[in-house]
Parts: C-alpha cells; sequence; structure tokens
C-alpha cells in the first residue's frame, strides 16, 4: 500500500498543485468537434498555458452534463469515438504533452472495457487521474481504489452546494489529488457571474480547512467567475464555454479563447 500511496503522491497532478499559482483547467470531449482532434486540441491547450486538462469520454446517458456537452458527447458518438480509439489517439502522448491529463467519463463504460484494464491503460499512457460522476465513494473506498492506487491514478470525487460538512470531509479523507468542487446544483454550462449563495459555499468549504485543495467546476465562462472561483479556491475548471469556443473558433481558436480568462 505505501508504494501505491507513493505512486500517486508523485503524479503529475500533485506536483501542479504544489506550484504557488491558480489552476487553470481546461475540459473538452474527445472526438469533438473532428474525430481527430484530441491531440491538436491538447497541443494547443499547453502552448496557451493552461496548467490541466480534463478528456471527456463521451457517454450516451450522461448524469452531470448541461446541454452544450450533451451536444458535444453526441456529436463525438456519431464522429466514432470510443474508448479503445481514445487510447489510440493518446498513445505516445507524454512525448508531447507535460502537464497533469485527467479522464472524465461514467462508469458503464470503463466497467465495459475492464475496470483493471482501463486503469492499467491509463498508467500506460500517461493518465494521472480520473474524474467518474456516478462512482460513490464508498464503492470506491471498498472495491476500486487499492486498485486505482496500484496505478498512481488520482480518482476525483465531487462535492456540491448540498453535501453536508461531515461528507465533504469523509470525501476529503479518501482523496488523494483535489477535490472537484461542483459551484450550484445545477448540470455543467457556462454562468456570466456567481451569486451570494455560491460566495457563501465557497467560503463554507474553504472554513473547512481540507486536506486536498479544491478546484471549481461548472458556470466558469470567462475571467471574472474565473477570478470569483480562485478566491479562495486553488483553481477552476472550465467546460461548456470552451466547447462553445471549439464550436465557433475550432481549435486554431483557443489562445485567444484562453487570453480572455487570465
Amino acid at each position: 500500500m505505501a508504494n501505491q500511496t507513493n505512486n500517486i503522491m508523485t503524479n503529475r497532478i500533485h506536483q501542479k498543485l504544489q506550484e504557488d499559482k491558480k489552476i487553470l483547467s481546461i475540459y473538452f470531449t474527445a472526438g469533438y468537434p473532428n474525430p481527430e482532434d484530441t491531440v491538436p486540441i491538447l497541443e494547443k491547450l499547453q502552448e496557451s498555458g493552461v496548467d490541466m486538462v480534463e478528456i471527456g469520454l463521451p457517454f450516451s446517458d450522461p448524469l452531470a452534463d448541461g446541454p452544450t456537452i450533451q451536444a458535444s458527447s453526441a456529436k463525438a458518438l456519431q464522429n466514432g469515438m470510443t474508448t479503445v480509439k481514445l487510447f489510440g489517439q493518446l498513445k505516445g502522448i507524454r512525448k508531447k504533452i507535460h502537464i497533469p491529463l485527467i479522464l472524465m467519463g461514467y462508469f458503464n463504460p470503463m466497467m465495459q472495457y475492464g475496470v483493471e484494464r482501463f486503469c492499467a491503460q491509463c498508467a500506460d499512457t500517461g493518465i494521472d487521474g480520473l474524474i467518474i460522476p456516478d462512482l460513490p465513494v464508498d464503492v470506491y473506498e471498498e472495491q476500486y481504489r487499492e486498485l486505482f492506487e496500484k496505478y498512481g491514478l488520482a480518482n476525483i470525487f465531487l462535492i456540491t452546494p448540498q453535501t453536508p460538512d461531515e461528507r465533504i470531509r469523509f470525501i476529503d479523507s479518501v482523496s488523494e489529488g483535489f477535490i472537484y468542487m461542483v459551484s450550484s446544483a445545477s448540470v455543467t454550462g457556462a454562468k456570466n457571474t456567481f451569486g451570494d449563495v455560491q460566495k457563501q459555499y465557497f467560503e463554507r468549504v474553504h472554513r473547512l480547512d481540507l486536506r486536498n485543495p479544491q478546484i471549481v467546476g461548472f458556470g466558469i465562462s470567462n475571467s471574472e467567475t474565473y477570478e470569483t472561483a480562485t478566491k479562495l479556491a486553488k483553481g477552476a475548471i472550465i467546460g461548456s464555454a470552451f466547447i462553445k469556443s471549439l464550436t465557433e473558433k475550432g481549435v486554431e481558436g483557443i489562445p485567444e479563447f484562453i487570453g480572455t480568462i487570465r
């Protein structure tokens, strides 16, 4: 178990979180807008100064995704994106990309692929962590934690404004990476500003003085929401707004979009 924990503690996510800066993480759906865009998007994001990337594995029946990401997933599936194809596209990616890479997806495709086979493929590819919104933390701790840690994968859990303090502390106790702090009780989607309810929630979680840093997601779309979200948290994640930019301006529009955030 000690070696497994060491694998987790030395991966790229931990190294990035130790830097004295706020983190900008970008989410995009693999296979969108075009089937072979995955690697060019990663390269352009790194060139543009993004700190970390979440690669979405498209799924036909998502639970947490709003209309923009749902539409991108539907298009990616139409484009033929699969788990096997994504791993094929990412083969050798560590010769080009040095920032942390996280796969975000649902547990059904991972179970169909084989959970240990999936984890082993992630480790072989150079994936640093997983975000699986429909994998309960209790099930993870009882059945999968040892397996994920064997392959050096940080499993990132989500909390929402409705998550009780006791539950947040439990999630913190079994997490090795960061806590994904969902900004509001809703699916993904861009917002222009945060209200007092969100700000009070950010302050409540900050006062818990958790072991793992928090990164805010859902609703980050511009420099105002990024700065508000990162005032008390380590970083922020942008998904829907980035995908809208990809839809309108393609891969070449990435530097301009990132330049509007910070």
